[in-house]
C-alpha cells in the first residue's frame, strides 16, 4: 500500500519555505553587506559628505595614497603627491593621473578603501572621480581629482584616536558595461577644469 501523499506534502513544503528564504537572503546579502560596511567603515569603507564639517582640529594626520591598475587594463596610474599632512576636518583636494597606454577607447572603473580599518568611518570623500566610470581615448592623459577630509570625530574615538597615518588606495579595473554618460565625448567626467581633450585643443588652436 503506497503511503498516504499527505506525509509527503508535509515535508516538501517546509523545504521549499526553507529554499525560498535561503534565496532571499543570498539575494539581500549584497546590499545589506554594503550597507553595514558603510555604517561602520568596515574594512576600510569610506564615507561620503557633502562638505567638510567646518570644525578644523589642531591635530595632524597624515594621507598617503597609493594606486594600482588591474592586469588586464593597459593604464598607467599613479597619484601626483603621494602624501601630504591635513588637519581633521580641513578639506583637502589630492590628485591621480592616469593614461591610456592602448591604441582604443577604455572605460575604467575603480575601487577604493583606506588603512587603517578603522579610519574608515572617518575618512569622508565629497567629490572623487571614483564616484563614476572614466573614459580615456587612446594615449589620453587625464587628471583625477578626490576632495576628502578626516573627520575630526575620529580624535574622540578611543580606537582611532591614535592612528597617525591613513593610506588610501585605488585600483583601477577595466569596466564590464560601460555607462550610458561614458561616451567617447565625455570622456572628461571627473576631470579638472584645466584638462582638455585632445580634440577640444587642436579645435581651440
Amino acid at each position: 500500500m503506497n503511503p498516504p501523499r499527505k506525509s509527503h506534502t508535509k515535508v516538501v513544503v517546509p523545504l521549499l519555505l526553507v529554499l525560498l528564504a535561503m534565496s532571499g537572503l543570498t539575494a539581500a546579502s549584497v546590499p545589506l553587506y554594503r550597507v553595514f560596511c558603510k555604517a561602520t567603515g568596515f574594512g576600510g569603507t569610506t564615507q561620503t559628505a557633502s562638505a567638510a564639517p567646518g570644525t578644523v582640529s589642531d591635530k595632524w594626520v597624515w594621507v598617503r595614497f597609493n594606486a594600482d591598475v588591474s592586469p588586464d587594463l593597459p593604464w598607467a596610474f599613479e597619484p601626483e603627491q603621494h602624501e601630504m599632512r591635513v588637519h581633521p576636518g580641513e578639506q583637502t583636494l589630492a590628485v591621480f593621473r592616469a593614461t591610456n597606454k592602448s591604441d582604443h577607447v577604455i572605460t575604467g572603473t575603480a575601487t577604493y578603501n583606506v588603512q587603517p580599518d578603522a579610519a574608515g568611518l572617518y575618512f569622508d570623500k565629497v567629490q572623487c572621480f571614483c564616484f563614476t566610470q572614466q573614459t580615456l581615448q587612446p594615449g589620453e592623459t587625464a587628471e583625477l581629482p578626490v576632495t576628502f577630509f578626516v573627520d575630526p570625530a575620529m580624535m574622540s574615538d578611543r580606537n582611532a584616536k591614535d592612528i597617525a597615518a591613513i593610506t588610501l588606495s585605488y585600483t583601477f579595473f577595466q569596466a564590464k558595461v560601460r555607462s550610458p554618460s561614458a561616451s567617447p565625448s565625455e570622456a572628461q567626467v571627473g576631470l579638472l577644469p584645466s584638462e582638455k581633450h585632445p580634440s577640444e585643443k587642436e579645435s581651440s588652436r
